[in-house]
């Protein structure tokens, strides 16, 4: 079978889809990955995979060059003649099955991890796309010969109570999995001296950035023993981005170590003993799975997403959304308290491996494809 993967950055195809582009080509299929031009494309290739540029502006509200991208995806479409397109992000997701529609392919498979900025954020701009991005939502995810992609109930509830898709294409898979093998706790590791907590993520506001900083700031007041970092890069494409100017002051005052982009996440995790994620809402958040892997205590916010990989006092902690105060005494307990650390990144090491596992995510939706193509798509 040719199966097409299309997302908004070759960034995220090679850190959440390879493993599935991999194991598809090594079963003897055809995987074409498509995304805005970047760096990590030619890893792909590097890695021996099909990757292919495509002119798009994440950010574009142009209606002409937003048609334009549609109308290349579908001579792209028509040209490769794939059996089935894989979308990620409501974007692509949206554009690709809209192309795929057009051009007569046999199989759509749409994912949305996470509502995204328009459904999201407050912004007056985001309030007015709304509307039209539920109706184009409704429009092309559709079909027989559809499956959406969730990757936690609360998404798959709101999916199905507005009526965006039928409930019986939806299926639910827990993210794109973690390779428990790389990520893995150091064992030779002991606690000694003051506690290194990490947020990791994209510099966006709704990651909960403003409430981290707060945190950081009432910690410093208070003495605790613990150093708080930052990793991320900025994402200029993301109206919720945020600045870097506010991020080099946050270091400058001296609240927090920004790290900047990270590319080898394991080695860094296995240095770690908190992880934190105040975000707003998630899919399902790799960087925290990531860290239950790596037997890191967690913190987390009480919104959909997080609450998959978090159970509070069981194998990590929850804190409201957009508390800072919280957020900043989970932390300072966890600081203070090795034996909770301790048992908190022991029970979520064992999580991951039972639930988040990539190979499991890589069987499910392989299992998705095989649903709409039939026996020809098992591995």
């Amino acid at each position: 079978m040719k199966i097409l993967l299309f997302a908004n950055t070759d960034w995220y195809l090679y850190n959440f889809r390879r493993s599935l582009a991999l194991t598809m080509r090594d079963a003897g299929h055809s995987v074409i990955l498509i995304s805005p031009p970047g760096p990590y494309g030619e890893k792909l290739r590097a890695l021996g995979l099909e990757w292919r540029p495509v002119d798009m502006d994440r950010r574009s509200l142009n209606p002409l060059r937003e048609a334009a991208l549609i109308w290349r995806l579908t001579r792209q479409l028509r040209r490769e003649r794939p059996d089935l397109v894989h979308g990620f992000t409501i974007k692509c997701a949206v554009y690709i099955s809209l192309a795929a529609r057009l051009s007569g392919v046999p199989g759509r498979v749409t994912a949305v991890a996470g509502m995204g900025y328009v459904f999201v954020s407050d912004d007056i701009k985001a309030i007015l796309l709304r509307p039209f991005v539920r109706l184009l939502l409704k429009m092309t995810l559709g079909g027989g010969r559809a499956r959406l992609i969730l990757q936690n109930p609360d998404d798959v509830a709101l999916f199905t109570r507005t009526r965006l898709v039928d409930a019986t294409a939806i299926r639910l898979i827990p993210g794109s999995g973690v390779d428990t093998k790389r990520f893995s706790p150091d064992i030779t590791r002991r606690p000694n001296g003051r506690v290194r907590v990490l947020l990791a993520a994209r510099l966006l506001w709704d990651k909960g950035l403003a409430e981290y900083a707060e945190a950081a700031r009432l910690l410093m007041a208070d003495d605790a023993p613990a150093d708080l970092l930052l990793a991320g890069a900025p994402d200029s494409g993301n109206p919720a981005a945020v600045p870097e100017a506010v991020v080099r002051e946050w270091v400058r005052e001296g609240r927090m170590q920004w790290l900047g982009h990270v590319e080898d996440m394991s080695a860094l995790l296995r240095s770690i003993d908190v992880v934190v994620l105040p975000s707003y809402r998630e899919g399902l958040p790799k960087g925290l799975i990531e860290a239950a892997a790596s037997g890191c205590a967690l913190v987390a916010t009480d919104v959909p997403g997080c609450r998959e990989v978090v159970e509070h006092e069981v194998d990590g902690l929850i804190v409201p959304v957009k508390d800072a105060e919280a957020l900043a005494d989970a932390i300072a307990r966890l600081a203070s308290d090795p034996e909770l650390r301790a048992r908190l990144g022991e029970k979520a090491r064992e999580k991951a491996l039972a639930l988040f596992d990539e190979r499991i995510v890589v069987r499910d939706t392989i299992s998705v494809y095989s649903e709409l193509l039939g026996s020809g798509t098992r591995t």
